[in-house]
């Protein structure tokens, strides 16, 4: 009988031990929601019941407005308290017939089954954003929060999961563009290009937590003596179901919202962490240079950022090159020379991207504090051939040379363009020509490479 009882009591606690885990793997073990695996299930077998039965069904795609400000600034602790709070309302003011799910960070789902009217959508979606709106109390801090909401239809905008839970998701960012602290409707009228541009933008900031974005690096090569002299770092996308996505896809968008900002700063980050790591090794990769955008120039906290990153990295100020564009410059000259001098004092060498570009005097050229001007691939590529182009690289080359500053050609893709720059006398040269951009395990086979050669050059010279 003992035994009996033993096996009895411990097949129970196995039982609530199960019945335990199954609660974890389908709920969020912050809010007590429903987590996406389960609302996922739910939402499948809604679409069934409403494909039998000829109903409709309609998912909501809510999205806290500038939440992250909230975390940066109070901390997580708060954060999560905000979100438990928040989570608690919008389950009071949905049906009993509704689901609700936390799919992660400040994203909600909501579905909603058997609807008959559009009003009934609108009145559900008004009571949520009007719960979010309604002023949190948390650690003695009053906070006034917002939500955006993306709304997808079954059938109409979907009939699968999948597809109703990404057209929400691109409405919700819609409603994010259009003002924020409202509800959009996913419009089928989208063309496959808004689409995208909704889409990715939806997804830069979920990349830069899931670690999906990645620096490649593209040599910088002097022709004549075909040594390595530095590399630019340039920011890849490998997103999950678009595959590789350049920097002319999703940095307009980025530059367009204060993502850049976030997006900046691991940037910056990564490759200072990287020009350690190389240096750390015995290689020598140069200076590792740095697109930095207006945005970023603009920040209050750039110059803050910057040290911080070489004390956190333990990096050398002269192991890294910021890129400036010639248009930032332009805007406010005098304010431009005082924020790249104080950048500068810190060590850093400083290039101006895209000359030729803009419209900066010599009087005023003369006085950024810059090491070096880069040639625009737009005046490259028509080269030999265009009489103008020609002209303008002259010019430019004879500027820098006049001035003292090294000068850099990008977008080199032929012998014929290398020779000409070298006849006029610039030997630096980025671009296909001699290497392509490659992330960080090709480039260290390629540096590996060129120290080989340098070190060959050495014994010969």
């Amino acid at each position: 009988k003992k035994n009996n009882q033993k096996i009895f009591e411990g097949a129970q606690k196995l039982k609530k031990q199960k019945a335990v885990f199954e609660h974890l793997a389908h709920h969020d073990t912050l809010t007590g929601l429903p987590n996406r695996v389960l609302f996922r299930d739910r939402l499948e077998h809604a679409i069934d019941i409403a494909k039998r039965d000829s109903t409709k069904l309609t998912v909501l795609f809510m999205d806290l407005d500038h939440f992250k400000e909230i975390n940066d600034s109070l901390g997580h602790q708060l954060g999560d308290e905000v979100l438990q709070i928040t989570a608690e309302r919008l389950q009071k003011v949905l049906r009993g017939s509704d689901s609700i799910a936390r799919l992660g960070g400040d994203e909600f789902t909501v579905l909603i089954e058997d609807i008959n009217k559009g009003t009934e959508i609108e009145t559900i979606a008004q009571k949520l954003i009007q719960a979010v709106k309604e002023s949190i109390t948390v650690q003695n801090h009053k906070l006034y929060l917002t939500a955006s909401i993306g709304i997808s239809i079954y059938p109409h905008d979907g009939e699968d999961a999948e597809t109703l839970l990404k057209n929400a998701d691109a409405a919700m960012y819609s409603a994010k563009q259009n003002g924020r602290n409202t509800y959009h409707y996913f419009a089928k009228e989208m063309t496959d290009r808004a689409l995208k541009r909704v889409m990715i933008e939806s997804s830069i900031r979920r990349a830069l937590d899931k670690g999906e974005f990645v620096l490649y690096y593209q040599p910088q090569i002097n022709s004549k003596t075909g040594r390595l002299n530095g590399l630019e770092a340039l920011i890849r996308w490998n997103h999950p179901d678009m595959g590789v996505v350049l920097p002319s896809e999703f940095i307009p968008l980025a530059e367009a919202t204060d993502l850049i900002i976030p997006l900046g700063e691991w940037v910056l980050y990564t490759a200072a962490a990287q020009a350690v790591a190389w240096h750390q090794n015995g290689q020598e990769p140069g200076r590792i240079s740095i697109n930095l955008s207006v945005k970023q120039l603009r920040h209050k906290s750039i110059v803050p950022m910057i040290q911080n990153i070489l004390r956190e990295t333990k990096c050398k100020p002269n192991w890294l090159e910021l890129e400036i564009t010639e248009s930032y410059t332009m805007q406010n000259p005098n304010q431009s020379i005082k924020l790249l001098k104080r950048i500068r004092n810190i060590g850093l060498s400083l290039a101006l991207d895209d000359f030729g570009t803009g419209y900066s005097s010599l009087s005023y050229l003369k006085r950024l504090p810059i090491a070096k001007l880069k040639i625009d691939k737009s005046f490259i590529d028509d080269i030999p051939g265009s009489k103008e182009d020609e002209a303008i690289v002259h010019t430019i080359i004879s500027i820098a040379k006049s001035m003292a500053l090294d000068v850099v050609a990008e977008g080199v893709e032929t012998d014929e363009q290398k020779l000409l720059l070298q006849q006029a006398g610039c030997s630096n040269i980025q671009g296909y020509l001699y290497e392509r951009p490659m992330p960080v395990d090709e480039m260290m086979r390629v540096l590996t490479e060129y120290d080989k050669r340098n070190d060959l050059s050495y014994v010969i010279d």
